[in-house]
């Protein structure tokens, strides 16, 4: 077998271990070869699988075991552990397996286990519809036309999309490849190799106009029809754009898509300070990328603090903390009143440089091509528990789609990524027949410089926070509760206990 140079990769599997190894364990990380394996135990059985999560590569053997799944530690991708398969995004790629020996009191790693043979849904193929359309080009409608696939539908599948790029990962934008620690060619969720293989009719540049609900048809842009027997909207969501003079200047961006980044980071060679409008998490993220670019960085919104309306005070007041030790400047309890050509003029008098602005006050849902189509619409697009509309047949998922857990209950459109991927997915699933209720609770996590915010659930509002730990020492839950019930919480430094927070909103036992 050949060395390794990595001391922590654990003990050698393939040669066997003392079975005394797992007492009072449930994961335990080695190797098989090169290969890292993580050993997971429930009950009597011992299960040997791919030990780092084919999303982000993080160490499994730091997540947590629920019921027969694994769940990733970084970003709660959920994992089989009796067929690897990747059950709920962010994760898409099965997890690699290996045959279990018990021998003795010794246990072996022996031989991997045909990716063939790693187990898929069985189900009833004969009432498949034949032609499936997908409207949008991001998380959920990717993660749709993904399943759809991998749940063996074979017709007719195609994706519209208005965006240039294949999918990619979006969250990624605001993150590492702004900062320039991500390469372009990391982005892409899959190559173009992916999309011919699977015979998924990937349209870029596609923009759907007109929904005809009778005749089951979808028109486009360039005056072409596509036919459906299944339509998912997937459309999600575009920036809130600045309405002040100057606001339509060359140097001022949202960020939403590839060609948005691309534009900024063009124009970086000519940036050496930048005024970023607007305090979340995409305006603070995009403030720690360009001071990693080694940009001045000023932030202007008009609370009396960051993030304050999601986290809390406390939170949010460390989240601030943070950007200033990196020389993030903020402006706040303050507008953006006029952008002139290399200065930001705030509501207070202030004139602040600007070789760039950018802006980052939120987003609206792309609801237009859904409402004139007849289909209900809110705050979204209202759907039922498994995602589909009021006209049957026809789906909605990701940043438009407005659902409610249960009857009466309170509803809910979330702006995240993993909610709109695993949206997607159950949307995929029923579109087929399954009549798999969408019961994910959401979950998103937002990085400022060497700090990453877990954030598990969903608090419109509180009554009380609780923090255990401490935020100042980056060791900390906060939980959010109202009328006695927790709605949400946030952690820093307590990945596992992110984790088992989840499990316990869904109803799941470990």
């Amino acid at each position: 077998m050949a060395s390794r140079d990595n001391q922590d990769s654990g003990p050698d599997l393939g040669a066997g271990i003392p079975t005394a190894m797992l007492d009072g364990k449930t994961l335990l990380q080695g190797h098989v070869g090169e290969e890292t394996v993580v050993l997971a135990r429930v009950g009597e059985e011992v299960f040997a699988l791919g030990g780092t999560c084919s999303h982000y590569g993080a160490p499994l053997a730091d997540g947590l075991i629920v019921g027969d799944t694994l769940r990733c530690p970084w970003h709660h991708a959920c994992f089989s552990l009796r067929t690897g398969e990747a059950l709920a995004a962010p994760a898409i790629d099965p997890l690699g397996r290996w045959h279990v020996e018990h021998q003795g009191d010794h246990l072996f790693v022996k031989g991997k286990i045909p990716k063939e043979q790693a187990g898929s849904a069985m189900r009833d193929t004969s009432n498949d519809p034949e032609r499936i359309v997908i409207v949008g080009g991001g998380a959920a409608g990717f993660a749709a036309a993904e399943m759809l696939r991998r749940r063996d539908f074979s017709g007719q599948l195609t994706m519209l999309s208005s965006d240039d790029d294949a999918p990619y990962d979006r969250p990624n934008l605001s993150k590492d490849y702004l900062a320039g620690t991500a390469e372009e060619a990391w982005m892409p969720l899959r190559s173009p190799k992916f999309y011919a293989r699977r015979d998924i009719d990937l349209r870029l540049g596609t923009t759907a106009i007109r929904i005809d609900t009778g005749k089951k048809k979808v028109t486009t842009s360039d005056g072409h029809d596509f036919s459906f027997d299944r339509l998912l909207l997937a459309t999600g969501a575009e920036p809130v754009r600045l309405s002040i003079p100057g606001a339509d200047r060359p140097h001022v961006f949202v960020l939403r898509s590839m060609s948005d980044c691309r534009a900024m980071i063009d124009r970086l060679g000519n940036t050496r300070s930048a005024v970023v409008v607007g305090a979340g998490f995409i305006g603070l993220e995009v403030a720690a990328s360009l001071r990693t670019r080694s940009v001045a960085v000023h932030v202007v919104a008009p609370g009396a603090g960051p993030l304050e309306t999601v986290l809390g005070q406390q939170l949010g007041d460390f989240i601030r903390s943070v950007h200033e030790e990196h020389g993030v400047t903020f402006h706040l309890g303050a507008t953006a009143e006029r952008i002139d050509e290399r200065t930001v003029r705030l509501s207070d008098g202030e004139v602040l440089d600007a070789d760039m602005v950018v802006v980052g006050i939120g987003v609206k849902p792309r609801l237009s091509l859904a409402a004139d189509a007849g289909i209900a619409t809110a705050g979204g697009v209202l759907v039922d528990e498994f995602l589909e509309t009021n006209i049957p047949g026809i789906f909605a998922a990701g940043d438009i789609a407005e659902w409610s857990e249960q009857r009466g209950a309170e509803t809910r459109r979330v702006e995240h990524w993993v909610v709109a991927e695993r949206q997607g997915q159950v949307a995929a699933e029923n579109m087929l027949g399954l009549r798999q209720p969408f019961r994910s609770v959401p979950f998103f996590w937002s990085a400022h410089f060497d700090e990453t915010i877990r954030y598990i659930g969903y608090a419109r509002s509180w009554d009380t926070i609780d923090v255990e730990g401490s935020i100042e020492g980056r060791d900390c839950m906060v939980t959010y509760r109202k009328d006695g019930r927790t709605l949400a919480a946030a952690t820093i430094g307590r990945d596992v206990e992110a984790l088992r927070c989840e499990a316990a909103m869904a109803g799941e036992t470990e």
